[in-house]
């Protein structure tokens, strides 16, 4: 029911107008819901079905919905890893006139799953290690962008798999600020805010029995900042170089685009006894991922790009092609396309193609080290669809499933 509501949509769906926006969004009956893992949230949140897609609708004030759709969608035109913005919902109102909190939309992100459930049993070292990698990065790239978070938290973080690791995206901008560029007390108070969020977090996660007995809640907490800050200095520290060893700047450079971000210029200054000051300007994230689409049209995560592009060089080299381009487009239609067909329909849901594609490739290496050969493509993968991916849980979004349908 439309009501007296105003709607302000980057998103054209007539369906918006027929939901229940009289009702407070607690109360939505089931027929509208779609279940889906959610996070800790000080705000009620639910999903929603809507042509075929999934979005998140959160209720808060109006003047705070309008401010996060604003940062949102500012973020969406920067590339930056975070939830996509699609509409507020303003001046609700109950059927006898009680006014009702704002509306704001966001395109759930498919794939993607808030902390907790990715654990349904204790939480391994390993697998917080690599999460708290992925927060890290993510919030090195923000600062990079000149976005001061002010809630840096797992619980506003989205992860989806990439590769062996995990790829963060931001969820809740309602206390974010974008600046033209941070400065280090600004970065500082991030990193003390995710510092004593995480630190909560780990506790709950502890009291629930889902960390394991090694994992300290207070080490952790101090971990994330100690990846951010290694991270930070690799990309940011000013290095000394000999005169003569002029390698040592493209050694740097190398080193960052393997840690996966694009430098756009090098300042270099002289010094005392012949040497340079060299620091490079690093402006973002994903220099695999942009090299990936541009070849291939594939849109994929930093890591899952990296072990794309290894396998498409390795083809490149394996088929004596020296036109990249083409070698890539035989790549795309000869290897990648005819692999991710072969999967059967029942199975598409687990894994992303990008991700089951490097899966694959992982899974080949695994099998070709314990024969002693290279098993070949076609056999890695029916073995990985048999014996591996059968197994896994769907990590798809849950499309259509209404939620009393779920126990």
């Amino acid at each position: 029911m439309l009501g007296g509501v105003r709607i302000t949509s980057a998103l054209v769906d007539p369906a918006l107008l027929d939901l229940p926006w009289s009702t407070p969004l607690a109360e939505w009956p089931a027929e509208h819901l779609v279940a889906l893992p959610q996070g800790i949230s000080r705000h009620i949140v639910r999903f929603v079905r809507l042509a075929g897609h999934v979005y998140a609708f959160k209720e808060t004030r109006e003047r705070i919905a309008e401010r996060e759709y604003d940062l949102l969608r500012a973020l969406e035109r920067i590339d930056f890893p975070s939830v996509e913005a699609v509409a507020i919902v303003a001046d609700r109102q109950t059927e006898d006139g009680e006014a009702l909190e704002s509306v704001l939309i966001t395109r759930h992100l498919q794939f993607s799953l808030p902390y907790r459930a990715l654990f349904s049993r204790t939480l391994r070292p390993e697998t917080m290690g690599r999460l708290l990698d992925a927060l890290a990065a993510l919030i090195v790239r923000m600062h990079l962008t000149g976005f001061f978070w002010g809630d840096c938290s797992l619980s506003n973080t989205l992860f989806r798999r990439d590769a062996g690791a995990f790829a963060a995206y931001l969820v809740d901008a309602e206390t974010g600020a974008l600046h033209t560029a941070l400065s280090n007390g600004q970065r500082g108070e991030d990193l003390e805010i995710a510092r004593v969020n995480i630190f909560g977090e780990a506790l709950d996660l502890q009291a629930a029995g889902l960390l394991h007995d090694s994992i300290d809640p207070e080490v952790v907490c101090e971990e994330v900042v100690q990846r951010y800050e290694r991270l930070w200095h690799e990309i940011s520290y000013e290095q000394q170089v000999e005169r003569e060893a002029r390698h040592d700047i493209e050694g740097r450079i190398r080193r960052l685009n393997d840690l996966g971000f694009d430098v756009a210029e090098v300042a270099m200054s002289t010094i005392a006894d012949g040497r340079y000051l060299v620091r490079p300007k690093v402006v973002d994230a994903g220099h695999h991922h942009r090299r990936l689409l541009r070849l291939t049209g594939l849109d994929a995560e930093e890591n899952q790009a990296r072990k794309l592009l290894n396998d498409l060089d390795a083809y490149r080299a394996e088929s004596d092609l020296t036109d990249e381009q083409q070698a890539a487009h035989r790549w795309l239609t000869e290897v990648f396309e005819p692999v991710v067909r072969a999967v059967p329909a029942h199975l598409r849901r687990k894994l992303e193609p990008q991700e089951l594609f490097a899966q694959i490739i992982e899974h080949k290496w695994l099998l070709s080290e314990q024969a002693g050969r290279d098993v070949g493509m076609g056999p890695a993968m029916q073995s990985f669809l048999s014996d591996v991916l059968v197994h896994r849980p769907d990590e798809q979004a849950v499309l259509g499933v209404e939620v009393n349908t779920l126990s």
